[in-house]
C-alpha cells in the first residue's frame, strides 16, 4: 500500500543529502547524479554484478545455517531446562565475544578462505538467534499443548499446528534481525581477509578515497536486501501468520 510518509522521508533525506553536495565538498559528498552515473558505470562496465552475487551467496549460505542453528538450539534451550543450564554460559560467552575478534581468529587457524569467513560469520550470529527463539518458546501457551495431549493429537500436528506457531513470530524477528547483521559482517569479512566481493571492492575503493564508488556499491547491496524484505519475507510472513485469522 503506498504510504506517503515513507515518500516524504525518503525524499527528505535526497533532498539534504543533495544539499550537502552543493554546500560542501563534492568528493566527500558526491551529488546524487554523480553516484547515478558512477552506478550505471560499475554496472554495465565494471565487476557489480559479479561482486554482488558472490557476496549475495555467502550471505545466503551463512544465513541459513545460523538460522536453522539458532532455531533448533534455541527451542532445545527454551523447553529443556538441562540443555539450558549446558549451554548458556556457552551462549552468553559467544554473545560477548567481539566480532572481529572471532573473524581473525578463524582467518589465523583455517587462512584467508570461504570456509573461514563464513564460518566467523555463522558464530557470530548463531547466538543472536538462539537466544531470540529460547525467549520466543518460553512464551508458548501451555494450554495448548495440553489440550493437544488431551484429544490426542499426534506430534507432528502438535509440532506444526500448535508449538511453531506460537513462536513464528520470534522466528520471522530472528529472520530480519540475523539477515540485516549477516550482511554487514560479511561486508566486514571480506573487507579483511577475502580478495572477491562487495566487501574487498569497498576496501580497494576506500584506497583511493572513492567515496562515490563506495556508495554505488553500498547502494547496490541494500537495494537487493530491500528487495528480499519486500518480495520475500513478508509475502512469507503473512502466509505462516494464517492461523491468528
Amino acid at each position: 500500500m503506498f504510504n506517503i510518509t515513507k515518500l516524504l522521508s525518503i525524499v527528505t533525506l535526497l533532498i539534504v543529502w543533495q544539499f550537502a553536495s552543493i554546500i560542501g565538498d563534492n568528493t566527500v559528498f558526491p551529488s546524487l547524479l554523480d553516484i547515478s552515473i558512477n552506478f550505471k558505470e560499475h554496472l554495465i562496465d565494471g565487476d557489480l554484478i559479479k561482486n554482488l552475487l558472490i557476496t549475495l551467496k555467502r550471505v545466503l549460505i551463512t544465513f541459513f545455517i545460523t538460522l536453522f542453528i539458532g532455531i533448533v538450539f534455541g527451542i532445545l534451550m527454551g523447553v529443556s531446562k538441562r540443555v539450558n543450564d549446558a549451554l548458556d554460559y556457552l551462549l552468553v560467552l559467544g554473545l560477548n565475544i567481539p566480532a572481529l575478534v572471532i573473524v581473525v581468529i578463524c582467518f589465523i587457524w583455517f587462512g584467508l578462505s570461504d570456509f573461514a569467513a563464513l564460518l566467523a560469520v555463522i558464530l557470530n550470529k548463531v547466538p543472536i538467534v538462539i537466544v531470540n527463539i529460547r525467549e520466543g518458546t518460553r512464551t508458548i501457551e501451555q494450554k495448548y499443548m495440553q489440550l493437544a495431549k488431551v484429544y490426542k493429537v499426534g506430534r507432528k500436528e502438535v509440532l506444526f499446528k500448535v508449538f511453531l506457531p506460537q513462536i513464528y513470530p520470534y522466528i520471522m524477528a530472528s529472520t530480519r534481525l540475523s539477515l540485516s547483521l549477516i550482511w554487514k559482517i560479511v561486508l566486514v569479512v571480506e573487507l579483511l581477509g577475502l580478495s572477491s566481493g562487495v566487501g574487498f571492492s569497498i576496501s580497494m575503493f576506500f584506497q583511493f578515497f572513492d567515496i562515490t564508488s563506495i556508495l554505488s556499491y553500498s547502494l547496490a547491496f541494500i537495494f537487493v536486501i530491500i528487495a528480499i524484505e519486500y518480495f520475500v519475507l513478508k509475502p512469507l510472513e503473512a502466509r505462516i501468520n494464517f492461523w491468528k485469522n
